[in-house]
Parts: C-alpha cells; sequence; structure tokens
C-alpha cells in the first residue's frame, strides 16, 4: 500500500471542486472561512479554476476537472488535495483520469460522499490510501469541532485513536451565515449487531478498510472502474474491513444494493462491516436498517456495527481508505484507528 506522504509545513492545501463548486455568498464566506482557518495553521490554500463557479451542479465538465485535479497533483508545493465539496457528477470525471500520472504523484486526497467515485477508485486502481472524510467546505465553521483537528492531525501523519462522539446533527440545517458548525443533537449510540452475540457484548476486529458511500459504489460496481475484485484478492491475508454509509437508500434500495454488492463478489474477504448513519432512510415494507443489514449480511457471520460516526450525519470519523483499521464497539459506543502498513 502507498501512503502519501503527511501533511507539514511548507506545503500546501489544495483544493478542487469534483462534482459541485461554491457560488452562493454563504458557500463563498464558508470557503473563505475555511482558507482562513488553513493559513493560521501555516497551510496556505491553493484553489483550482473550477471551485467559485456551479452550473447545474456542476463545476465544470469532466474532462477540465480530471485536468485541474492533476495539476494539483503535480504541483510540488500542494501536500494534500481536498474536494470543495460533494455532488452528484464526480463520475463524468473517472473516464478522464490519468491514473498513470496520478501514481506519479502520490499524494493525499479527502473527500466524501460523491467523492467516494474518487477515494475507492484511486485505491482499488493503484494501492494508494486515501482519506474518506470532511470536505473542504466542513472546516469553515466558525469554531472547529474536534473532529476537524483530529483530521488534521491524521493528514500529518499522527496515529490517533479515534473515539465515538457524544452527539451527532441528525439531518441538514440550513446555512444562514456560513460560519455554522454542527447541530449536536442527538446520542450517539453504536450498535452491535452480530448475527452470532448479544447486542451488550463487546466487538473487537481488524482488516484493510475500504468502503465510502453506498449510493456511489452501486453505481461503479461492474464498470470498467471497478476493480474491488482485483484488490481484496491481493489483500486476502489481511482481509477486508468495510466501512459503509448511505445517503438516501430506503430499505428497499439498500436490501437490493448490498445483495448486488455481495453477489458480484465484493464481500468474499470480509472480516466484518462498519455503517455509519444514514442520511436518509424510509421504508414501504415496515423494513429497519437493521433488518435490512442482517436479512442480506446475516448469512457471513462476520461483525456488523450500525450507526457509526462515519458519514452524512457529522461530526465523522477521518477513515484511512487501504490502511488497516482496527474497531472496538462495546455499550453504544466504540473507537478506530489505523495502521499505516
Amino acid at each position: 500500500m502507498i501512503y502519501p506522504k503527511n501533511l507539514a509545513k511548507g506545503y500546501k492545501i489544495g483544493v478542487t471542486a469534483t462534482s459541485a463548486g461554491f457560488e452562493t455568498e454563504v458557500d463563498i464566506v464558508r470557503l473563505e472561512s475555511a482558507i482562513k482557518h488553513f493559513n493560521s495553521l501555516g497551510y496556505p490554500v491553493v484553489e483550482t479554476d473550477n471551485v467559485r463557479k456551479c452550473i447545474k451542479g456542476r463545476s465544470s465538465d469532466g474532462k477540465t476537472r480530471a485536468k485541474e485535479l492533476l495539476q494539483l497533483m503535480e504541483d510540488p508545493e500542494v501536500g494534500i488535495i481536498m474536494a470543495a465539496s460533494g455532488g452528484d457528477y464526480l463520475f463524468e470525471m473517472l473516464p478522464h483520469l490519468d491514473f498513470d500520472a496520478i501514481q506519479s504523484y502520490p499524494k493525499w486526497f479527502q473527500g466524501f460522499s460523491d467523492n467516494t467515485g474518487m477515494t475507492y477508485t484511486l485505491t482499488t486502481h493503484l494501492d494508494m490510501a486515501t482519506i474518506y472524510g470532511n470536505n473542504f467546505s466542513s472546516f469553515g465553521m466558525e469554531q472547529w469541532h474536534r473532529s476537524l483537528y483530529e483530521n488534521i492531525r491524521i493528514l500529518e501523519g499522527q496515529d490517533i485513536v479515534q473515539n465515538s462522539f457524544d452527539r451527532y446533527q441528525d439531518g441538514y440545517k440550513k446555512r444562514v451565515t456560513g460560519l455554522e458548525g454542527f447541530f449536536l443533537e442527538e446520542n450517539v449510540n453504536w450498535k452491535n449487531i452480530f448475527p452470532t452475540m448479544k447486542r451488550e457484548d463487546e466487538i473487537h476486529f481488524s482488516g484493510r478498510a475500504l468502503g465510502g458511500c453506498l449510493d456511489v459504489l452501486l453505481n461503479l460496481v461492474g464498470t470498467g472502474f471497478d476493480k474491488t475484485k482485483e484488490f481484496i484478492n491481493r489483500y486476502q491475508t489481511d482481509g477486508i474491513l468495510w466501512y459503509l454509509e448511505s445517503f438516501d437508500l430506503g430499505s428497499e434500495a439498500l436490501a437490493r444494493g448490498l445483495w448486488q454488492l455481495k453477489e458480484a463478489g465484493w464481500f468474499s474477504q470480509a472480516k466484518g462491516f462498519i455503517f455509519g448513519r444514514p442520511a436518509m432512510y424510509k421504508t414501504y415494507t415496515d423494513t429497519s436498517y437493521e433488518e435490512v443489514l442482517l436479512a442480506v449480511l446475516g448469512e457471513l457471520n462476520v461483525p456488523i456495527i450500525m450507526d457509526a460516526d462515519i458519514g452524512h450525519k457529522q461530526p465523522q470519523f477521518t477513515m484511512i481508505n487501504g490502511a488497516i483499521a482496527n474497531v472496538y464497539s462495546k455499550g453504544g459506543k466504540g473507537s478506530i484507528s489505523f495502521e499505516r502498513r
């Protein structure tokens, strides 16, 4: 596994809009605030031309976005690259990526949600670790949450233990100033649903971390950009610790999607699963999220954790795609640590 160089003083943060860019006054305020925060830490920010553009959900066409990403990869002053935000159209970049050039200039790429199309693809194609975590816009809040500081520490090379948070934001809140932090309104409660053990028992398992947003992964499976089986076979000795979260999959779509990935062979080397809190979830068949997971994945007889601090209902952990992950969960709380080997 290739681990890019750690973020260190003297490097710059590169920001590019892999899907949507910023255009509203509130978004620009948040962008400028994030830049100010990083400047205060000694990390100047470099933006690509498309960051402050957005037309019909796109910062620019897919070819331009791929070109601007490569510009940051090739810039020796840029230490890491963050996606400006999420969106819906990152997939348009994939046919235009120069994987050989990217492999020649390995750098941390970070983002989540739609950016799964980049983090997952770079890791499975190039054996290059990536970060599934906060988009650049999250760093625009006036008072940083602990999760953001931990994110920076991990980029700087610190192998810290990330402990579950106390409370989380349940859904989306309209921003008025652009400087808002998380609205921490619900108690965090990890759920252990290992098929053969009691919920109150502890779960502890390890494996090479791989995953992201299920909505995006379901678009990748079976395409020419799906190198999952090759990746999991290369690392079958470690096994795969799958971390997954969904944006707007209901119970029926979730069941079909997980079944599709299982039948495609993605989970053949699974050591266990950890699911983030779903951003939106509905059911027409009175089927809970837990019931779907057990119905589709229970037969694998591996640990399953749900409602963890991953993904859209923030705050979220900083996940290192491709690293060895160690997960612990008991009594509604848990932790994750990574080994870069």
